[in-house]
């Protein structure tokens, strides 16, 4: 259900939510069968989602979701309902269960790849005519944005305190580099942020007026279009060229027809203050935490305990990852710590390779 509140495609939300709704009705009879076998049901409240979970559920990308829970599906179905229980009534439970989690994971499956399976008739004519509209944009979400600031932020700056403490031994040059490198790097990710969100604006606002200009220039084509879109949610076709002709005949309905069908919605992206106060937050945040330690401390102890906080604050940014990436939040983090422990070191050795 968390998924399908993301879905805007009003057909796949409703699948979703009916795939939810059998989950639901699964847990009932299993539940059932519990009580008639006197075996004490689990306290509802005791069993929650993991709040990384529904974390992850609200942030990732949608299709990243399905696939995640169509190999879920897959395991239920070939592992979880297929041991035997020893008891005939309880299995051919899990038997009917099974047959009904099978057709949810070939409901996954048909979701993942209707885009690259073979179109239908009305979908490949449509694929044709958005083909030659090349002008379509996509957006993205600031917060895993925020999330690769603050990555991009500590990996560079703590580059540059490990060469520089590698060059001076931890001196106080290093407070002033780090901190040239954190203010640069806030700066440029927070410039380019709120000028890559104003342009993602401009474009969809072209989008609009571009659909506009094409529904007056080109009234048949957007009306096949709009016919076609129909037809794809299960109108004849007969039927679909009626409404189409019927809301072509008002120009401004049929504009806003084609952008929530066409353009997703007339949505032009998030606010460009917010995203580069997001961008440019979390990159100084994460390019600060290499620098920290110099501000109190020289030579080597600041040399260590630099390494030690940007270390952990490498793993701690790559469990955030995972909450894009849907991987397990400590393999995300220790990755990262990795690729720190190697820029680290490499920089270090650099910097006494070239010291002054």
């Amino acid at each position: 259900s968390l998924i399908a509140e993301r879905e805007r495609d009003p057909r796949r939300a409703r699948i979703l939510n009916e795939m939810a709704a059998g989950e639901l009705g699964h847990r009932h009879r299993l539940e059932a069968r519990l009580t008639e076998l006197g075996i004490p049901i689990p306290d509802p409240g005791t069993i929650r989602v993991p709040r990384w979970t529904r974390l992850q559920a609200r942030i990732a990308p949608v299709e990243k979701l399905l696939a995640a829970r169509e190999a879920a599906e897959d395991w239920e179905v070939t592992d979880l309902y297929r041991r035997p229980t020893g008891d005939e009534a309880t299995d051919q439970l899990l038997t009917e269960i099974r047959e009904e989690e099978d057709s949810h994971s070939e409901a996954v499956s048909r979701l993942r790849l209707e885009g690259s399976a073979s179109p239908s008739p009305a979908q490949h004519r449509l694929n044709r005519i958005l083909g030659r509209e090349k002008w379509h944009q996509l957006g993205s979400g600031w917060i895993s944005g925020a999330i690769y600031g603050a990555n991009d932020g500590l990996a560079a700056v703590f580059g540059i305190v490990s060469g520089v403490s590698g060059a001076t031994g931890g001196s106080h040059f290093v407070l002033t580099a780090g901190m040239a490198g954190a203010v640069a790097s806030a700066l440029s990710m927070a410039t380019g942020a709120f000028l890559a969100e104003r342009s993602e604006a401009e474009v969809a606002h072209a989008n609009v007026e571009r659909e506009r200009a094409e529904i007056a220039s080109q009234p048949d084509e957007e009306r096949e279009e709009v016919s076609l879109f129909y037809q794809l949610k299960g109108l004849d076709k007969a039927y679909a060229d009626e409404l189409a002709a019927h809301l072509s005949k008002d120009p401004a309905t049929m504009l806003q027809v084609q952008v929530t069908e066409e353009l997703g919605g007339a949505s032009s992206g998030g606010s460009p203050a917010q995203a580069a106060l997001a961008a440019g937050l979390s990159t100084g945040l994460g390019a600060l935490v290499p620098v920290i330690p110099f501000f109190f401390l020289t030579g080597a102890p600041a040399v260590i305990a630099a390494a030690i906080v940007s270390l952990l604050a490498h793993f701690l940014v790559g469990a955030a990852k995972s909450l894009v990436t849907l991987r397990t939040w400590w393999a995300a983090g220790l990755e990262m710590t990795a690729a720190g422990v190697i820029v680290g070191g490499a920089t270090f050795a650099g910097g006494i390779l070239f010291k002054l």
